[in-house]
């Protein structure tokens, strides 16, 4: 089941893949034009996002430096987003998309356990966010090593892994959604508020006492808190991502498992 999940979705994959690692080649390459005149793009960088936006793009501080330009293009904002819609996509056709087309009646009533079906689903979905991150992670050395970024490896390894886990906590959380109910709409929307609602509270609003103490509910703030590429891997913080990842892949094996299909 593993294998077939990867082989239905290996045209996306390769996909993405490729789309995300001409994103890397593209704009870290423009790394090359920053370094040769950081005394301008630096102060360009700041006063292009005013007030609170420099939050959410984060390192804009620090933009003219290899390791604040990373942080700042890449792991801040556009690569997790472009993981987690991935994710979701995949997490969608697990198990809300054939439910919703009427195929998912026909596999439950395979000889295979319930328990079983959502589980490989599951590792499916992992199995192919890994190859992602895989994939990328090599993209993004590369480019980095070809414009002399200074970034060492294992920096990007820690931050690259982060990216990996909150992509998969957030696809798991629309696997755990469709499994409970059987639709896409459904999970996809409570996925997107959760991502919206969660990056903003610790950007714009961790300066915000109201709302600060949310961010122990955001996985961005165990994605991001540790600063991996600045202080290395933050094993604490992403042990707290994949032990929620697992929780929720619990919950979806369980939602499942009670629930009949197509009702």
């Amino acid at each position: 089941m593993i294998a077939k999940s990867l082989r239905d979705n290996r045209r996306s994959l390769i996909s993405w893949c490729l789309g995300i690692s001409a994103f890397m080649g593209v704009y870290l390459g423009a790394y090359a034009s920053v370094k040769l005149d950081p005394g301008s793009y630096g102060p360009m960088a700041t006063a292009k996002f005013p007030g609170p936006l420099k939050d959410l793009m984060g390192g804009l501080g620090d933009f003219a430096s290899g390791t604040g330009y990373l942080q700042t293009v890449v792991y801040q904002l556009f690569v997790p987003m472009l993981f987690i819609v991935f994710a979701m996509l995949l997490a969608n056709r697990a198990i809300a998309q054939p439910e919703e087309s009427g195929t998912l009646e026909l596999v439950v009533t395979l000889p295979l356990d319930r328990r079983r079906l959502v589980l490989d689903r599951f590792a499916g979905l992992a199995a192919a966010m890994l190859v992602l991150a895989a994939v990328t992670l090599l993209a993004t050395w590369a480019t980095s090593q070809a414009v002399e970024m200074g970034v060492p490896f294992d920096r990007i390894l820690a931050a690259h892994l982060g990216v990996l886990l909150v992509g998969l906590l957030f696809g798991t959380m629309g696997l755990a959604v469709g499994a409970a109910t059987g639709r896409k709409a459904i999970a996809s929307a409570v996925v997107g508020v959760w991502v919206v609602a969660g990056f903003v509270v610790v950007t714009i609003g961790r300066n915000l006492d109201a709302i600060s103490w949310l961010k122990w509910i955001s996985p961005f703030h165990y994605y991001a808190e540790g600063r991996p590429l600045y202080e290395g891997l933050p094993v604490g913080d992403y042990l707290v991502l994949a032990g929620a990842t697992a929780v929720l892949a619990l919950t979806a094996v369980l939602s499942f498992d009670r629930r009949d299909v197509g009702v």
